[in-house]
């Protein structure tokens, strides 16, 4: 939302104008109040166009038409004005954000929202084909989402500006990926050309991206329109059919509107839509509504100045032009308390039943309304005083609704490597890495320079940094900035180590291994080194035992220790000011996990059994045997208690000084956990190896499950998870999703 320029008007027809929306092919499109308070979008037509007699006489026509268009789903048109010097259309303005938006910041939405999406753009599709209208130019800036169903914008608008467009030579007028193959081609086109652009709006919202590809130039893009099918990879499965049956080349082969909605919404539009958005999209609308309630229409006609936002949402102030109230004219511009007073007790205001009952009872921050009444003065600098984010805890048996969604792209995710949260930023790992906000799930970034690929191996983090191998196979470290993505430095250790990917690091260094380059020496050595990450200087080297590996590290760093093993199931513990080996010992217990724990003076290495052994001197302290159980993963201490999955779906709590068993809760797992455990307040949370699995909430006092995260998505890929605040960063496959830790 951009602020009024000096050759804006200030004023068109009995509407004040507020702020500039967007521009398009027509012209701009403004936020406007009436002198009795109601919101409005008002296009402004180019003044080209407004010269030529035959486009006047067109957009006089569709103004006529689209009047009749005032359905359910649709933005009505509340006013127009032809004739004027600059003709200008007014629609009732819709609270919400369009699909672009959406996607663009949340990734693919859900099985259900989208079958409830498509149930109303087809109801719409409906209510703009009985008013004798072609909206030519369905896509997913045209669809906006807002609590209680989305709605279509800009109906009509395409043929007023088309109509001498199309008879010029090579002129093809729509979105290149959403338009029909027979208006790529310049054919005539029917209503059955809106039900090509619906599929493909369906396909981009149930996959995050346009399925007939990306980044293309617009000839290359309805080139593939017309000739080529539509990657649906990603797409629910229940919905696969529908929306290949949407994109069908022929037009006579696609299904009409009515047939879509017996689909997708047997039982009426009205039930599909009942709490149809995710919780972090109505979220948004809610931080959206403050926004658009808090510009003042200001005196004398000067430019009105917006208040800053939260700093939630979708960036600028999406060009969406929502409903804000089909009743009777209110009083002069409304302030924002007095009008969700006024929505919170009636429905013909801003639809305060499901979804949509977060504007007024339930803010994103978790305050009510009430809290935030000296918030109309805020900045974008974040208040000492300002509330921290809390979550309503659900009920068990019932997993939170997610915060957010992305879908990695560019090669995806390695599933070797969980979601690794550094402040407010997540970052994930695959071909490429990417940093999103961990609070809204914007990209904040992405770097192509490295690979933290299984091959090149951990990534690990400190101080706002995070530090991994350049991928080259060269010995070359790098370490980011964890906030911008942006390289700080890179060392090759002085040319005389080779290194290995980083397996550790403190507030000072950087742990690693690496090969020992001396042409002097025949054997291969390996060795451990502790880097500055301040200086970049080795702060020491020592070789490593002969018949230790340079493979499968786990390291755990304590107050002057360093725990690890390797490959070959040795422990070792060295000084982390010096390197010096304290001692050095074969744990082999059949199936040993690579990963230990420390508390105290105890270091924890799973097996057959569980052992505990001390720290300075490698003695053994006790042993846990499993209960008939085939052994134990790595272990994890949170708060004085250690808890470590077995082999056969159970979790434990352990007295991690005596190693006794605190409880044991068993078959929790539809599959197998990974390796993956956290824990936020009371509860852990921990991952499935499989897809059919999830997420698992366990009360750590009792081992009781309280719910389970799924997806429903079939990818063959296990579960990750890692704890980002009072937020889980969890990963599965390729997707990245944010789930309330409650």
């Amino acid at each position: 939302m951009d602020q009024l320029q000096p050759d804006d008007p200030q004023t068109l027809g009995s509407y004040r104008l507020l702020s500039v929306l967007g521009a398009g092919g027509m012209g701009k499109v403004y936020l406007a109040r009436s002198p009795g308070g109601r919101t409005v979008a008002v296009k402004v037509v180019r003044p080209e166009l407004a010269a030529d007699q035959d486009f006047r006489q067109r957009f006089r026509h569709e103004v006529e038409i689209a009047r009749a268009v005032s359905g359910r789903y649709t933005a009505p048109v509340v006013d127009a004005d032809p004739e004027a010097t600059l003709p200008w259309l007014a629609t009732a303005y819709v609270l919400g954000p369009d699909l672009t938006d959406v996607v663009t910041a949340h990734g693919a939405l859900p099985e259900h929202t989208v079958r409830a999406l498509g149930a109303g753009l087809a109801a719409a599709l409906q209510e703009i084909h009985a008013a004798g209208l072609i909206h030519r130019d369905l896509k997913p800036s045209n669809v906006l989402l807002a609590a209680d169903g989305p709605r279509v914008i800009d109906f009509g608008i395409a043929r007023a500006v088309d109509g001498n467009r199309l008879t010029q030579t090579g002129v093809v007028v729509g979105s290149p990926g959403y338009m029909p193959p027979e208006q790529a081609l310049g054919q005539d086109v029917g209503v059955a050309g809106d039900i090509f652009s619906l599929g493909g709006v369906l396909a981009f919202a149930a996959t995050g991206r346009n399925v007939f590809g990306e980044d293309l130039a617009p000839a290359a893009m309805l080139y593939q329109v017309v000739h080529a099918e539509p990657d649906l990879t990603g797409a629910p499965p229940m919905l696969t059919g529908l929306i290949r049956a949407c994109l069908a080349k022929d037009p006579a082969a696609r299904p009409s509107p009515a047939e879509i909605i017996n689909s997708l919404a047997p039982g009426g539009t009205g039930q599909v839509l009942a709490d149809w958005l995710p919780s972090s999209v109505s979220s948004t609308i809610a931080t959206h509504a403050s926004r658009i309630l808090d510009l003042e229409t200001p005196a004398a006609g000067n430019t009105p100045i917006p208040v800053p936002g939260p700093g939630q949402g979708f960036g600028p102030a999406p060009a969406a032009h929502t409903v804000l109230d089909n009743s009777a004219p209110a009083p002069a511009a409304p302030g924002r308390r007095r009008f969700l007073g006024i929505a919170a007790g009636s429905v013909a205001g801003v639809a305060v039943v499901g979804a949509g009952a977060v504007w007024a009872m339930n803010r994103k921050d978790g305050s009510s309304d009430d809290d935030a009444k000296d918030k109309t003065d805020r900045t974008d600098k974040k208040k000492p005083s300002e509330k921290p984010e809390v979550f309503k805890t659900p009920a068990n048996g019932v997993a939170p609704q997610i915060l957010w969604h992305k879908t990695a792209g560019h090669g995806g995710l390695n599933y070797l490597l969980p979601p690794l949260a550094i402040g407010p930023t997540v970052v994930i790992s695959g071909e490429e890495m990417q940093g999103f906000d961990v609070k809204t799930g914007a990209r904040k970034w992405r770097t192509k320079e490295i690979e933290a690929t299984s091959s090149a191996g951990k990534i690990v983090a400190s101080g706002g940094m995070f530090f991994v191998g350049s991928g080259d196979y060269d010995g070359t470290l790098v370490g980011f900035d964890a906030q911008t993505g942006k390289e700080v430095w890179r060392t090759r250790l002085g040319g005389k180590l080779t290194a290995k990917a980083p397996i550790g690091a403190d507030d000072k260094n950087v742990y690693g291994i690496a090969e020992v380059d001396d042409p002097d020496i025949k054997k291969n050595l390996t060795a451990i080194y502790a880097l500055d990450i301040k200086t970049r200087k080795i702060v020491w080297q020592e070789q490593r035992d002969e018949g230790t590996e340079d493979y499968g590290f786990e390291l755990t760093v304590v107050p002057g220790h360093l725990v690890y093993t390797d490959g070959r199931k040795n422990l070792t513990v060295r000084s982390s000011s010096k390197g010096t080996q304290l001692w050095s010992k074969k744990v082999a217990d059949g199936s040993v996990a690579n990963k230990v724990a420390v508390h105290g003076n105890v270091v924890i290495v799973s097996g057959k059994t569980m052992r505990g052994y001390d720290l300075k001197k490698g003695t053994l302290l006790w042993t846990l045997p499993p209960a008939g159980r085939r052994g134990f993963q790595p272990p994890f201490v949170f708060d004085g208690v250690a808890y470590a999955f077995d082999y056969d779906s159970g979790v434990w709590a352990i007295n991690p000084k005596n190693g006794t068993k605190i409880w044991m809760s068993t078959d929790l797992a539809k599959e197998p956990f990974s390796s993956c455990l956290v824990k936020v307040g009371g509860n852990l949370y921990a991952a499935s190896f499989f897809e059919s699995g999830g997420v698992y909430a366990i009360d750590a006092r009792t081992g009781e499950l309280r719910w389970t995260y799924n997806d429903t998505r079939s990818f063959e890929d296990s579960w990750r998870v890692a704890a980002a605040g009072n937020r889980l960063m969890v990963a599965h496959a390729d997707e990245l999703y944010a789930v309330p830790a409650v």
